[in-house]
């Protein structure tokens, strides 16, 4: 038996080759003929050629390279009612709940009565509504009755100026008395003081804390500060949400007004929803050391919560990238190089230089071109045929 010369075969290489030796026992000294599954590869400088089939084949796979788009920052935040679509709603007057119509959960339109209020401050609104009306009056007739004696000599000029005065004074007191009530949403018809308690706006009903009998204050929204007092309904649209991120310094370049957001929840796995930024924070939080960042939220479907976590993808913005499999590099000498597949069974090594590496893929700025076939399992074992 002719012994192979020349090849310095590592314990996983000589497994491969082991139907090649047996091959080449059984024929002696004579050399495979073509097409024949246990040939030797040919080396011709940084080439490798296998026959048809050869069964090292088996042990390599070939991709083509792609260009991949720019990484993606990740962040994490939560989700919140929208501002702009939200009524944190208070009674402007105090009083005993009498009854609330309003169902939690259930849309209501502008101007829906939520809660019906007995109000000692409604009644007296307006009954200073009614006398101011009926002083105005008054007033006016008399202004009329006195300027037409003054046409007939029978009083003098004091009379009608008193008169005059008079008017402008019920006139003041009606458009003061008229305007609180508007300002309670009451209205000059109204004869009793119940209290209607209304929606500013359509929404869904998302918040109630009031029930029947209980007694409200106008000074619970304490200068609307609801941090402090709870709304006694909130109102808003659950199709607009807003997400609100915690971001560091570094991550700040990314984010300004108008840049996309991707959104998920760990309740929905890989679905997708998508946002934008709306506002960035002026300055820092002296605490944490990061910037509040306030996007807009799709929610169309109504499948996100407020107060949901989520978590945002944000594009960098940039360009593409030809990256690899970090496996598919290894190093000969101080070079860096990859072997390209130019045709099936053929391969040929390449330097390449790296760009930006992560855990499990590698830039290559120069070398390979994409859509090339490139080896990404099985470089080593080329590598080591080829020694």
């Amino acid at each position: 038996m002719c012994l192979m010369n020349h090849w310095r075969i590592s314990g996983f290489i000589l497994a491969l080759w082991a139907s090649l030796g047996v091959a080449l026992g059984l024929s002696g000294c004579q050399p495979a003929a073509v097409g024949d599954q246990g040939a030797a590869p040919k080396i011709n400088g940084d080439e490798i050629l296998f026959a048809t089939n050869a069964p090292q084949l088996a042990s390599i796979a070939v991709e083509a390279a792609q260009m991949a788009a720019g990484e993606n920052v990740s962040l994490f935040g939560h989700l919140t009612w929208n501002g702009d679509a939200t009524a944190n709603i208070f009674s402007p007057v105090a009083g005993r709940v009498l009854r609330i119509p309003a169902q939690l959960n259930r849309p209501v339109a502008a101007g829906e009565v939520l809660a019906e209020v007995d109000s000692p401050d409604y009644s007296q609104a307006v009954a200073d509504v009614r006398t101011a009306l009926g002083n105005f009056a008054a007033a006016d007739k008399t202004l009329t009755r006195v300027r037409d004696l003054l046409g007939h000599g029978a009083v003098a000029e004091k009379d009608v100026e008193a008169a005059e005065a008079a008017f402008r004074a019920a006139s003041a007191e009606r458009d003061r008395a008229q305007a609180k009530l508007a300002n309670y949403g009451g209205r000059d018809s109204d004869t009793n003081g119940l209290y209607l308690l209304r929606s500013p706006l359509a929404g869904v009903l998302v918040e109630k804390s009031l029930s029947p009998g209980q007694e409200i204050r106008a000074d619970m929204m304490l200068a609307n500060a609801p941090q402090f007092f709870t709304p006694l309904f909130v109102v808003t649209d659950p199709a607009r949400l807003w997400v609100q991120l915690d971001v560091t310094e570094t991550d700040l370049r990314h984010l300004k007004p108008g840049t996309p957001l991707a959104i998920r929840a760990q309740a929905f796995g890989d679905q997708s929803f998508t946002g934008a930024v709306e506002s960035v924070s002026a300055a820092l939080d002296t605490t944490t050391r990061t910037i509040t960042v306030r996007g807009a939220v799709d929610n169309a479907g109504g499948l996100l919560k407020a107060e949901m976590l989520v978590t945002v993808e944000v594009a960098t913005g940039e360009p593409p990238k030809l990256q690899v499999p970090a496996k598919a590099v290894f190093l000969r000498g101080s070079q860096h190089c990859i072997f390209v597949e130019e045709q099936p069974g053929a391969f040929r090594r390449r330097e390449v230089k790296l760009g930006e590496t992560s855990e499990d893929k590698v830039e290559i700025v120069a070398g390979l071109r994409p859509g090339e076939r490139l080896v990404t399992d099985g470089a080593l074992l080329l590598e080591e045929l080829s020694e």
